[in-house]
C-alpha cells in the first residue's frame, strides 16, 4: 500500500478534524479534483449510484474503509475513475438498472472494485495467465524485482486491511512505458472501453503470493495450497 500512504494518513488525520470522509477528501483533492464528495444523503431516492455521479459530478460517500479507499481512487487515479463512470453511466442510460447487470456494467465493475496493474516481464505475465504458479513464484522469482504491481481496486484494498492468503485480485496489463501513476491514470483512460471491460480481459492473482508482499510466501510449500493457487481450467486465457 506504499502508494497510498502519503495521501492515505493525511485525509484520514483530516477525517478526525472534520468528523466527515467527504469533508476529509474535498480537502485533500483540491480544486483540481474532476469531482466533489459528498455524504451519501445527497443521492436521491430511486437514482442510480453511477448516474448521479456522472451528472453531478458529486461522489456520495459513507463513512468507513470502502468509501475512504475509493475516494483515495478518485485521488489517485481521476481519469481512470472518470472515464469508468463515464462507461456506467453510459451503459444505464442505454439499458437502464436490472437486478443482473449486463457483461459489460458487470465487467467495468470488477475493474473499478477489484483490479490491479502489472508492468513486467512478458514471461511473468505468460505465467500468471496460465495460472503457473510454480514457474511464476518459484523460477522466475528474481524476475520480480523488475515487475511492478500496482492496487487500484477500493474493495480489494479494504480487504487487505485485513489480510489472509486467498484475496485475488483482478489483473489488468500496462505497458511498462507508462512511468508512474499518472502516466498510467492517463494510459488507462485512453485505454478503456465498455467492449474491452466486457471480454473480462483479467488474469486472476492471489496478491499475497507476490515475492515481498508477504512473509509466509517464502515458507516451503506455500503455493502449493490448491484451494487457493488454482490450475487453470482453460489454458488460453484473455490477455
Amino acid at each position: 500500500m506504499a502508494p497510498w500512504q502519503a495521501r492515505g494518513r493525511e485525509v484520514a488525520a483530516q477525517a478526525r478534524v472534520c468528523a466527515s470522509c467527504a469533508q476529509a477528501l474535498n480537502a485533500q483533492g483540491g480544486a483540481e479534483s474532476p469531482v466533489r464528495f459528498v455524504p451519501q444523503e445527497a443521492l436521491p431516492a430511486g437514482e442510480a449510484y453511477e448516474a448521479f455521479i456522472y451528472r453531478t459530478r458529486q461522489v456520495p460517500t459513507r463513512e468507513g474503509l470502502h468509501d475512504f479507499f475509493n475516494g483515495l481512487c478518485w485521488l489517485h487515479f481521476p481519469r481512470t475513475k472518470t472515464r469508468l463512470n463515464a462507461l456506467q453511466a453510459e451503459q444505464i442510460a442505454h439499458s437502464g438498472v436490472h437486478s443482473v447487470r449486463g457483461a459489460a456494467r458487470d465487467g467495468i465493475t470488477v475493474f473499478d472494485e477489484n483490479a490491479a496493474f502489472f508492468q513486467g516481464p512478458d514471461a511473468l505475465w505468460e505465467a500468471l495467465v496460465a495460472k503457473d504458479w510454480r514457474q511464476l513464484f518459484v523460477t522466475l522469482r528474481p524476475q520480480w524485482e523488475q515487475a511492478r504491481l500496482v492496487l487500484f481496486g477500493h474493495a480489494l484494498i479494504e480487504k487487505l486491511v485485513t489480510p489472509r492468503k486467498g484475496i485475488t485480485a483482478h489483473v489488468y496489463r500496462v505497458p511498462a512505458t507508462a512511468n508512474g501513476l499518472v502516466a498510467i491514470d492517463g494510459w488507462m483512460a485512453r485505454d478503456l472501453s465498455a467492449e474491452k471491460l466486457a471480454s473480462k480481459p483479467f488474469a486472476h492473482l492471489p496478491v499475497l503470493g507476490v515475492p515481498g508482499w508477504w512473509a509466509e510466501n517464502l515458507e516451503p510449500g506455500f503455493y502449493d495450497d490448491t484451494s487457493v493457487f488454482r490450475a487453470s481450467r482453460i489454458r488460453n486465457e484473455p490477455v
